[in-house]
């Protein structure tokens, strides 16, 4: 009996460790190697302040309270967006999840780009989209530059990149580490630290800025490489693209470095329950309170409404954004919640 025991014991040891090492070749990001630095400990990086995201998801699931989505929302796509901006004007179009199109001083820049139904490794299972993107990918304009905030898979999507590249050969950027992981995709990218920029037009200079979150790809990768937001600078003034994050100090120094934007993207979804979600992703009171400390001129809401991602339902962010603006004295103007697919432009910040 004992050697019975013993083997069956020896055998699962043996797939736990097959297990590991498949997880680890097929699905683990590239781990970075660099000098260390005030986010990065020569292994992983880390938060401003160290925030932590919890450990605790045991606690999470079985506790969970999820608000009602649709199994399938059908919706119309919106109008295929302009093919240029120029001169002092500035352009969003939100399209779904965190993928907004940006469009100022000639470019046209997309950010976290996911057209595919699930956000996962695998295409059977994992959070499957309840409502298809805003805009028709072949009704794209010339997409000249992609933004790509972190490597979780709903905002790093291997199918919509090469798909991308494919199409219209952009500019890629991403954070410090994942250059390997766009590189197995057969795509060139450049990757930005913290603080570090980049020229994207003679117009238009690009920042990498800190964002409080985490990043993996498998169970092994852990904080292996960098999430980042982005500051857009041209002729038509200053957007930033949020990514995804929780609330943190890093506002008021983006605020300090850039001054006042034009434009912000800001996360309000996946949120509750927020004793667990805070660390890493804003609630709409957050996200407003983030729009203040950018001294934003507008700001979009972004990050909701697409994948069932935590416990906050559907319509349950934009239902809580109104709410935070009323009791923050901000006017709805100022902060919007677009369809998927619409397009605006942007007021430019008052003198």
């Amino acid at each position: 009996m004992r050697r019975r025991l013993w083997r069956v014991a020896a055998g699962l040891g043996l797939a736990l460790v097959a297990g590991a090492l498949l997880e680890s070749c097929l699905f683990a990001a590239p781990r970075y190697h660099g000098p260390p630095s005030d986010h990065f400990d020569g292994t992983r990086f880390h938060n401003p302040d160290d925030a932590q995201p919890s450990s605790n998801v045991l606690r999470w699931w079985m506790n969970r309270d999820p608000g009602p989505w649709d199994p399938a929302t059908a919706a119309s796509f919106g109008p295929a967006p302009l093919a240029r901006v120029e001169g002092e004007r500035m352009r969003v179009t939100w399209i779904n999840h965190a993928t907004a199109l940006i469009q100022m001083d000639g470019l046209n820049i997309l950010t976290d780009p996911i057209w595919s139904d699930r956000c996962s490794p695998v295409s059977f299972a994992g959070p499957k989209r309840v409502r298809p993107p805003g805009i028709r990918f072949e009704d794209l304009p010339p997409i000249d530059v992609v933004l790509v905030s972190h490597n979780h898979y709903d905002h790093m999507d291997d199918a919509t990149l090469k798909r991308l590249q494919s199409a219209f050969h952009p500019k890629f950027v991403v954070g410090m580490g994942n250059r390997k992981q766009l590189a197995r995709w057969g795509i060139e990218a450049t990757e930005l630290d913290w603080w570090q920029s980049v020229p994207l037009s003679p117009e238009v200079e690009l920042t990498s800025v800190p964002a409080q979150h985490f990043s993996n790809r498998a169970l092994t990768d852990r904080n292996a490489t960098l999430w980042t937001g982005y500051v857009l600078e041209g002729r038509a003034g200053t957007a930033y693209f949020a990514g995804d994050t929780g609330f943190g100090p890093h506002y008021e120094a983006i605020y300090r470095r850039f001054g006042a934007v034009r434009l912000a993207l800001l996360p309000i979804g996946a949120f509750r329950p927020e004793w667990f979600m805070g660390p890493i992703h804003m609630s709409p009171t957050d996200a407003v309170k983030a729009h203040l400390a950018l001294h934003a001129g507008t700001s979009v809401a972004i990050h909701f409404g697409t994948f069932p991602l935590a416990d906050d339902g559907q319509t349950e962010p934009v239902e809580k954004l109104g709410e935070a603006l009323q009791a923050q004295g901000v006017p709805k103007g100022r902060f919007w919640a677009l369809g998927f697919g619409e397009g605006r432009d942007v007021p430019p910040l008052n003198p």
